[in-house]
């Protein structure tokens, strides 16, 4: 296996510059996933360290290696595309095989490795089928078998679930997580599905136009975005952004949102120093807000709204609330025994040991 670099990576496409100064270092046998919206130049990336982009600026390493002008074939990655992209006429063995014979690998390693990555991806019995006979998922199983013959130092994989079904779509992640598991390999994973990102990934790199905003584990990323457009794209639903003023002094602070205020807790006063008496954007994930009898006992309810129910959204285990606080809407994921029908004002709570505070014109988080 072996370390992905890339230093400072910049790619365009005439007057388009599509992926600007990225730089990442992917460790061995790491699982990262880039995400972001389309158009942001994750694939872009990704085609890049295979080598079917050229790099504009910038270096990239595979191991200790340069491999900016070094052919794709001879990079030793495989990669998965969103398109199965199998043989029709060639059973799933033939499908399997068909890279090595082209590399002339002796037969005997041929059938040992077709028989290993079969057996790993539940497709032993499948081996004298033709793609027309198998299901989306085994189509998929077998595109991602293709790759792990070639036992390729990085494997790189371009939304490779996206044309399963939701069902299909959640049991597939779950045997890529345990294939990483069993094979120890590095991945470089591409998707636009932050879900699939948050669950998938050891680090998860966001970009935006081009532009990497983020990189760090799945979990740090839902605390501490360093900015709005990562604290709205990771997280489902997304956080509420609410046009506020942060208020008092700095022992007693709160944020005013008009139609409500809510106090900052005295551990984050510090932070907010420099924007007391300014306005900013409060940040609350919808499931850090609460009806007051199901809030966690560690919840303050010193500072509950009020907040007109305009759309409810019943999923069994959870309830979404789409409330309007005066006129500032805001999206609540609450205990589905909580008894709320369209029209109806209810108090609510938030967490505020959750809060996030943003700046008015960078968007930067201030906590």
């Amino acid at each position: 296996m072996a370390s992905v670099t890339l230093d400072r990576i910049t790619k365009r496409f005439g007057e388009v510059t599509a992926v600007r100064e990225v730089s990442i270092d992917v460790k061995d046998k790491e699982f990262l996933v880039l995400v972001g919206p389309s158009g942001c130049g994750k694939s872009t990336t990704l085609r890049m360290i295979a080598g079917l982009e050229e790099v504009t600026e910038g270096s990239i390493f595979i191991g200790d290696r340069l491999v900016n002008d070094v052919a794709p074939k001879d990079r030793d990655i495989a990669m998965v595309f969103q398109s199965y992209a199998l043989y029709p006429h060639m059973s799933v063995y033939d499908n399997l095989a068909f890279g090595l014979k082209l590399r002339r690998t002796p037969k005997k390693e041929i059938d040992r490795r077709v028989h290993d990555a079969a057996e790993l991806l539940g497709l032993a019995d499948l081996l004298s089928r033709k793609p027309k006979q198998l299901s989306g998922g085994q189509r998929q199983r077998v595109a991602l078998g293709r790759a792990i013959v070639r036992e390729p130092k990085v494997f790189l994989m371009d939304e490779p679930l996206s044309n399963l079904d939701a069902k299909l779509r959640v049991s597939t992640r779950a045997e890529l997580i345990k294939l990483h598991q069993r094979l120890q390999t590095t991945v470089i994973y591409v998707t636009h599905d932050q879900v699939e990102a948050m669950t998938m990934g050891t680090r998860i790199a966001v970009l935006r136009d081009g532009v990497l905003q983020q990189i760090d584990a799945p979990q740090v990323l839902y605390d501490h975005p360093v900015n709005m457009f990562v604290a709205g794209f990771i997280g489902s639903p997304s956080m509420n952004f609410i046009d506020a003023k942060v208020e008092g002094t700095p022992d007693n602070m709160t944020i005013n949102a008009g139609s409500f205020s809510v106090p900052v807790p005295a551990n984050f006063a510090g932070q907010l120093t420099e924007v007391l008496g300014k306005d900013v954007f409060f940040g609350i994930r919808p499931e850090d807000i609460y009806e007051p009898k199901y809030a966690p006992p560690e919840v303050e309810r010193n500072a509950p709204f009020r907040a007109r129910v305009d759309v409810t959204e019943p999923l069994g285990a959870e309830l979404y609330l789409y409330l309007l606080a005066g006129e500032k809407p805001l999206i609540a994921r609450v205990d589905p025994r909580t008894r709320a029908d369209v029209g109806d004002e209810i108090e609510m709570v938030m967490d505020m040991s959750k809060l996030h505070v943003f700046n008015r014109q960078t968007q930067e988080a201030f906590i």
